[in-house]
């Protein structure tokens, strides 16, 4: 029976939506390695007498299970160690300048900017700038022991137990995490053929098949880097990843043909999804019906290719289609990524809004002489990370997560004995850090809040007394997130993500343009469409995270959405289109590319300057039996999709 608040009580849809937790089954390996990691650290630091070097270990323990995501170990090895490094710098610069007044204003708030602006890099650079800041505010914050290296040590050593308890499993993995990949991104393929001809159902199956096919490329070629197509079975895995990739251009022109497939067709999909994972056998029976019409010629073409390149015996490296582009080298990377961040106006807006934060919380904690701790500018860098999600999502979730863990920690903190009493505390709590995190946010600081307070209590014996402090903190470091990180940048939700859509929109037009060129290599087009569709789930995952902040940016996000689902149906019908072409029907000509070239870019140059979607009446009329006929369709309803009673953009 479900429950109906009072009228007039009734909570806002953007509350729900962040309170509402995400289902995800727990990763109990993940869990144990938390319970081992944590707690050893402790032990031994019992057994030698020295609990704060068990505590320093444990919190580096910590912020390993934090990273400890990924499925591929060589990932992990990324993801854990590379951020531990950072760590260990952070912690080092902070316990140096601890108790130096404005001295440690200056290094944290320079190590924020550092951190904010190696945070737009990528994942991993994302975890090792939060890291490096974590670690100098908990070292400018707290007493460490000598010498000034040991802090590092410790915390290092903690962070890579995690690692080492993850590599031991190494030889008893059951299969290629890589090969699970792409076996796992054939299965998403099948369930978007299955999907086609109900929009509701293609639209999340087609942003699922796009996560999976950025999960299993970022993995094989990251491995690949290193191996530089010397390896037979990453070279295999690639050309399997490029022979799906016609069926995913095939499902727009199924799906705007409106008639579903037959069950045979997802099914033998599934069937070559089970032969990637387990190598080749040999010849495999698909089963596939006698195609019909254009569309079904072009499916079955294309699961057909995909069945000789799964079930070859080999696979000629230098004749592998790279729709990514060979990977370069660790040092012109580094050297890009480098020069990327010093010259992107994004990574500088973030590491100033970071920088800012966490330079008003220090003041607060070195130099005004009213009692705060670390616990403020601790807050302010989980709260102010929008790569994690929405800030102001984050800061609510982490004032509601602190105040439950705040219970835990009291009900520990009065009711514990110290001594081998915490071991056996953490043996509980760290498992549920892995467990809660991917729940949400909320869930997240609920687990992590009470270990937190345990090791800070391990290290100043203060008990329950620091409860109501750290929670003034907390709150304080909200409140500092929100006004100077985000009420006082009020376009920032328009650059972050009105900027990308203009990107994506200008994108599709070369894209059009390209797609019915003569002369055009099918490669560079394959990597267009491949760099698109990953740009438009990024910028969906962003107006998701928007549609969880309260008005205005939540009515904003709302009233730009149908754009985005515009612009991904215009990227559909194009394929479609070129799909049709490929089978026989009669390519556009050049004028009718151009007009709709033309129409896309002033709509992408609209988007950069306006900041309220209004209609704009378009004249795109054409051979109503053209290939393109779909696409103007599509374009038309993109430039017309806002009405004069919208609510107003961003």
């Amino acid at each position: 029976m479900s429950r109906e608040f009072p009228i007039g009580l009734n909570p806002p849809d953007w509350l729900m939506r962040n309170l509402r937790p995400e289902q995800s089954p727990v990763n109990r390996p993940a869990a144990a390695r938390a319970a081992v990691a944590m707690a050893l650290p402790l032990a031994l630091g019992l057994a030698t007498g020295r609990t704060d070097y068990g505590a320093l270990a444990s919190m580096g323990a910590l912020f390993g299970v934090i990273g400890d995501t990924a499925d591929a170990y060589r990932m992990r090895l990324l993801n854990i160690a590379v951020p531990q490094l950072f760590g260990a710098v952070g912690i080092t610069l902070g316990s140096l300048v601890h108790g130096h007044g404005w001295t440690a204003v200056a290094v944290v708030t320079a190590v924020a900017l550092l951190s904010g602006m190696i945070s737009t890099i990528g994942a991993v650079a994302s975890v090792s700038g939060l890291l490096l800041l974590l670690n100098t505010v908990l070292g400018a914050g707290l007493p460490m022991p000598d010498p000034w290296w040991l802090p590092a040590l410790l915390v290092t050593g903690g962070g890579l137990l995690v690692l080492v308890l993850a590599l031991l499993a190494w030889p008893l993995r059951a299969g290629v995490p890589e090969r699970t990949a792409v076996a796992r991104t054939y299965r998403t393929v099948a369930d978007l053929l299955a999907a086609c001809g109900d929009d509701t159902a293609y639209t999340t199956a087609r942003y699922t098949v796009t996560q999976s096919l950025n999960q299993s490329y970022d993995l094989v070629l990251a491995r690949r880097t290193r191996h530089h197509g010397r390896s037979g079975e990453l070279t295999r895995l690639l050309a399997q990843l490029n022979a799906v990739i016609p069926v995913v251009e095939a499902a727009p022109a199924v799906h705007l043909a409106g008639r579903p497939l037959p069950d045979r067709v997802p099914a033998a999909v599934r069937r070559l999804a089970a032969a990637v994972e387990s190598g080749p056998t040999g010849p495999l029976e698909l089963d596939l019906p006698a195609p019909t019409d254009e569309t079904a010629r072009a499916t079955d073409h294309a699961l057909r290719h995909a069945a000789e390149v799964v079930t070859a015996p080999d696979v000629d490296a230098h004749g592998i289609d790279d729709r990514l582009g060979r990977p370069a080298t660790l040092r012109i990377r580094t050297a890009r990524a480098a020069r990327n961040v010093m010259l992107s106006a994004a990574s500088w807006r973030y590491g100033l809004r970071l920088a800012l934060c966490i330079g008003i919380a220090q003041v607060l904690v070195s130099i005004v002489p009213v009692a705060r701790s670390y616990w403020v500018a601790l807050t302010i860098t989980f709260v102010l990370k929008p790569d994690f999600g929405s800030v102001f999502s984050r800061a609510l979730l982490r004032a509601l997560g602190t105040v439950a863990g705040l219970v835990v920690a009291a009900a520990v903190l009065a009711e514990v004995p110290r001594g081998w009493w915490d071991v056996a505390v953490m043996l509980v709590l760290a498992p549920l850090i892995p467990a809660l995190t991917p729940r949400g946010y909320g869930y997240q600081t609920a687990a992590i809040t009470p270990v937190i307070l345990l090791l800070s209590d391990v290290l100043n014996h203060q008990g329950t007394a620091l409860l109501l402090p750290r929670l003034v903190d907390s709150l304080l470091g909200c409140c500092i997130a929100l006004v100077a990180g985000y009420l006082l940048w009020p376009e920032s939700w328009h650059t972050r993500v009105g900027d990308r859509l203009a990107d994506a929109v200008a994108d599709t037009a070369r894209y059009v343009d390209r797609a019915f060129g003569e002369g055009v290599d099918p490669a560079a087009r394959a990597r267009m469409r491949r760099r698109l569709y990953r740009d438009l789930s990024v910028i969906r995952t962003e107006f998701q995270r928007a549609l969880t902040e309260p008005p205005p940016t939540g009515r904003r996000a709302a009233a730009w959405w149908p754009l985005v689902v515009a612009v991904e149906r215009i990227v559909d019908a194009t394929t479609a289109a070129r799909i049709r072409v490929k089978q026989g029907a009669v390519p556009p000509s050049r004028a009718e590319i151009a007009r709709l070239t033309l129409q896309l870019t002033e709509l992408a140059e609209g988007l950069r300057t306006t900041k309220t979607l209004y209609p704009v009446r378009t004249d795109l009329a054409g051979p109503a039996d053209s290939v393109l006929e779909p696409v103007r369709q599509e374009v038309a309803a993109a430039r017309a999709i806002a009405s004069p009673a919208s609510p107003e953009g961003p």
